[in-house]
């Protein structure tokens, strides 16, 4: 075990993976709320018996409490009044452990350091244009050639990003990212089985740690921002504009979102942000789409979601059992199940 003492945060971290709250945890442990409230809040520290109790309970090794710990946000999530908190605290937990994961497979030479680059908005109410530009700035400085980016997941891997696969257990929890400095966190739903919205949402979470980092968070503005990015990021304007249709063309759009791998809805978003489509033709294909279902489940499938592959390769490797033997194996297991899936 590290002898490092007993890190207040991990507690907190193996309850909302159990999806316990303090109360629960106590009668179950046989101690008493306030006994969990203090060990949460370092007012005290529990006693080595009481430190084996709670790892039996919530099913971590021992050595998880004496791990040091990084702290974020809550996490960028689409819509906080939608989701429970109980289910976006597990979600960032098990985001947590990612960031254990990926902490320990750099130590390992098995993953990269981060160099996603920060470049904040100047407000929550700002042009689109600063956005366009923000997104061409990334690209540029990852040295993307021009055209459709080949897979995003590959590709926030290779700058350091953790992405992780997993079956949220909820509806209402949908892709989400955390901002830590040394390997971002972005975690997407198994249950979007759609390889364009996929791609989509691992854009949109680039655009969190890009534009938003730690200092904004848990508002509107930033999920508008971040849809813009995305779509200046996988369909930067110069290169895309003039093969937009003016008109509503299905066979074009089709041939654009196999090249693109982006979805139709995002095709006619882009049409008409970037003044190609008129409002009026933009709605009426909206409206045919609706009437055809393709809202729910769109023609021309591109196969499975990109799937991400750094932290499997870790995991698969040696080195490994030095994180197998601190962090929760459950909550392992589930990332490699489900991101290999």
């Amino acid at each position: 075990m590290s002898t490092q003492a007993f890190e207040r945060t991990r507690l907190r971290t193996a309850r909302e993976l159990a999806g316990l709250t303090q109360a629960q945890l106590a009668r179950e442990a046989g101690l008493t709320p306030a006994a969990i409230s203090q060990f949460e809040s370092g007012a005290a520290r529990p006693s080595p018996e009481s430190v084996g109790t709670l790892a039996e309970i919530l099913a971590v090794p021992p050595a998880f409490f004496h791990e040091a710990m990084t702290e974020s946000h809550e996490g960028f999530f689409r819509s906080l009044r939608r989701t429970s908190v109980v289910d976006r605290r597990r979600a960032r937990a098990i985001a947590h452990v990612a960031h254990d994961l990926a902490v320990r497979a750099s130590a390992a030479q098995r993953f990269c350091a981060s160099d996603v680059p920060v470049i904040p908005v100047s407000g929550l109410d700002v042009p689109a244009a600063e956005i366009e530009q923000i997104a061409a700035r990334v690209r540029s400085l990852w040295e993307l050639p021009s055209g459709p980016v080949g897979n995003v997941v590959e590709l926030l891997e290779a700058h350091g990003v953790a992405v992780i696969r997993l079956p949220l257990d909820s509806a209402d929890v949908d892709a989400f990212s955390l901002p830590f400095a040394d390997h971002p966190v972005v975690v997407l739903g198994t249950d979007k089985d759609d390889r364009a919205r996929s791609r989509f949402d691992a854009a949109h979470e680039l655009a969190h740690l890009v534009l938003h980092g730690e200092q904004i968070w848990g508002v509107k503005e930033v999920e508008t921002q971040a849809h813009q990015f995305a779509a200046a990021f996988l369909m930067p304007a110069e290169d895309i504009y003039d093969q937009l249709p003016t008109t509503v063309e299905w066979s074009t759009l089709f041939e654009l979102k196999r090249r693109w791998q982006v979805s139709l809805a995002a095709l006619l978003m882009r049409a008409r942000t970037l003044g190609r489509m008129s409002e009026s033709t933009y709605l009426t294909a909206i409206k045919a789409a609706s009437a055809r279902g393709w809202r729910r489940i769109e023609p021309v499938p591109l196969g499975r979601p990109e799937q991400p592959a750094g932290l499997l390769r870790y995991l698969a490797s040696p080195e490994s059992g030095a994180a197998r033997a601190v962090l929760p194996p459950r909550i392992v297991e589930s990332i490699e199940v489900a991101s290999a899936a």
